[in-house]
């Protein structure tokens, strides 16, 4: 080979590696940087690291959510196709809510008595057990239109997502985590709270991505709202999307967020 081509491959080859190795370190700093203060990413989860990082508490043998609620004020709220994604799928119309509360986390493990991470948001459950467990609790499932509500209140028209109008990245939800973009090979929702970038203005945590929460929505249809673990695209995480799915379904997906009198 002549020595000017062979010096030519050695610079190309040099610089691929270059390349490849930047990218590796950017997709490391990306990946960590998808989990809030006092979280690291391992694998496809956040985790604490400290012990019982905020906004966890601790709470029989582990760390969980401190089982807080937060007050949605009474609303009237136009809602309409509010990007070109919804066009054709969100029918133009104005919804009114009385004023409830609503969990400000995800139901985890813990507080449904399940077996596992205590932290990590339950998943799995039918609506009819989703809608037990809330009147258990002295509550109910949220309708969709308070769902809608809460992730948008504060705002004269509902937002894109529960934390506004800019895009959905990896730091503000626990989504993409099955087949990217924001992870891979997860085989379950995240820790609770762990993504305090993408709170609502209210001060709920995780509507966006995580598990989809079950509306009671009635019907041979199920409607659970707010994406998921496993959802790929950030238009699922909009206000404006639904999962229909069998209501006895148990779904990875899909886990609840009670509602309770004001």
């Amino acid at each position: 080979m002549h020595p000017a081509r062979a010096r030519a491959l050695g610079i190309v080859a040099v610089a691929i590696a270059v390349a490849i190795a930047a990218g590796r370190a950017r997709r490391g700093r990306d990946e960590g940087a998808r989990c809030g203060p006092g979280f690291r990413a391992e694998k496809a989860r956040c985790v604490a690291t400290v012990v019982c990082a905020p906004p966890l508490v601790a709470r029989g043998e582990g760390c969980t959510d401190p089982a807080a609620r937060v007050l949605v004020p009474e609303t009237t709220i136009p809602i309409g196709p509010s990007d070109w994604e919804a066009e054709g799928r969100v029918a133009p119309r104005t919804i009114h809510v009385a004023a409830f509360q609503m969990d400000a986390f995800e139901v985890t493990r813990a507080r449904y008595g399940a077996p596992g991470d205590p932290a990590q948001a339950l998943a799995g459950v039918t609506r009819a057990e989703a809608a037990a467990f809330c009147a258990g609790a002295g509550g109910r499932l949220p309708t969709e239109d308070e769902w809608i509500v809460a992730a948008s209140s504060g705002a004269r028209q509902p937002t894109r997502y529960p934390w506004g109008d800019t895009g959905a990245v990896c730091r503000r939800a626990a989504w993409g985590l099955a087949t990217g973009p924001c992870a891979r090979r997860a085989d379950g929702p995240d820790t609770v709270g762990a993504h305090p970038d993408g709170d609502s203005v209210l001060g709920l945590h995780d509507l966006a991505g995580n598990v989809a929460e079950w509306t009671s929505t009635d019907g041979p249809v199920g409607v659970a709202k707010g994406g998921s673990w496993q959802s790929a695209l950030a238009a699922d995480l909009r206000v404006w999307a639904r999962l229909e799915l069998d209501p006895a379904a148990r779904d990875a997906r899909v886990g609840v967020r009670c509602a309770y009198p004001p």
